[in-house]
């Protein structure tokens, strides 16, 4: 009698057999795959100057072709948030939104009555700033801020009457590249009027505030001095890994009074990380019966030592804990 497949019974059940060793293989092989000590049977244990033009930008007057949105071409404009003050040596206090970035006035513009001359190709260096929730920096008049209505609809913050803007070419905060641009585009001062340094003598500059994000991710990332890219929780703390657990099978060597002292981090969604890799990210079920997040298979946890975020009181801890990479990685972990 031969089986439906045309193959004898035993030839079936051997192809079965070995595509379901193949399967639990790849598994294996999925997670927590780095270099270190492996286990007796095989699993991975771990290791531990000013433009010419017309004044709207460079170039063709208005900065790179590809600076534009996908959608038409004009750069999506940005809620402005907390606004924050920073002094800079050279260009004294600065006005930035709640990412940090610098905003920007336009000599063309006016203030009285408010109006924004920034339109088609010029918004797409210089994407306006959306009023939607924004809030006075610390000990500015919240009165100078107000909106106006952009050549594109957007309802655009005002300071003072003079309408803001961001520059597409500042990559990061603390960036003003756009500053003195076709002679017309200046970094913005709290109060709407250009930024310009104190005539005294000023301190060293300082850095840019850090970015606040609205609603943050469960688990992203952020870039330490010391560790570069490391994953944070939602609200900033390191995330550790422990060099005694094990990534395959998942195993928590921390329980009990070890786990009071680093907490789980409990299951985040996918949907709701950021900057973290999707390799091994799974729900683990704890030997005390909780539930636990793992990148590359590798259980996550907190430190309760770390008080505030950017804290990294955890690195180095017993020689077994260390902060985890976005990868799963355990980053300066001794290789052995």
């Amino acid at each position: 009698m031969r089986h439906p497949s045309g193959r004898a019974p035993r030839a079936w059940r051997s192809a079965s057999l070995v595509a379901t060793a193949a399967a639990l293989l790849a598994l294996t092989t999925a997670c927590g795959q780095e270099k270190g000590d492996q286990s007796p049977n095989g699993q991975n244990v771990g290791n531990q100057a000013p433009a010419k033009g017309d004044g709207y930008g460079a170039g063709d007057g208005y900065g790179d072709a590809d600076e534009g949105a996908a959608d038409g071409g004009k750069a999506k404009a940005k809620a402005a948030g907390q606004l924050a003050v920073w002094d800079s040596k050279k260009l004294g206090k600065v006005v930035t939104d709640s990412e940090g970035f610098t905003l920007y006035r336009f000599d063309k513009d006016t203030a009285q009555p408010p109006k924004s001359n920034c339109d088609a190709a010029c918004l797409k260096a210089w994407p306006v700033v959306a009023a939607d929730g924004a809030k006075a920096a610390p000990g500015v008049d919240a009165s100078l801020l107000g909106e106006v209505t952009a050549a594109d609809g957007t309802k655009q913050l005002t300071i003072d009457g003079w309408p803001m803007y961001r520059f597409a070419k500042d990559a990061k905060p603390g960036d003003a590249k756009g500053q003195g641009v076709g002679g017309t585009w200046y970094a913005a001062a709290s109060d709407g009027k250009k930024a310009a340094p104190a005539a005294a003598e000023t301190p060293e500059e300082t850095a840019p505030p850090e970015a606040v994000p609205a609603d943050p991710a469960g688990l992203s990332t952020r870039k330490d001095p010391k560790l570069g890219e490391i994953v944070v929780d939602k609200n900033g703390m390191t995330v550790y890994r422990f060099t005694k657990d094990s990534a395959w099978p998942i195993k928590s060597n921390c329980v009990g009074a070890c786990a009071e002292k680093w907490p789980a981090v409990a299951p985040v969604d996918k949907a709701d990380t950021k900057g973290i890799d999707k390799k091994g990210y799974m729900t683990y079920d704890r030997p005390d019966g909780g539930k636990q997040q793992t990148i590359d298979c590798w259980p996550l946890y907190t430190f309760a030592g770390d008080k505030k975020p950017g804290d990294t009181n955890g690195q180095g801890v017993g020689g077994t804990w260390f902060a985890a990479s976005p990868d799963g990685k355990a980053v300066g972990a001794p290789k052995k």
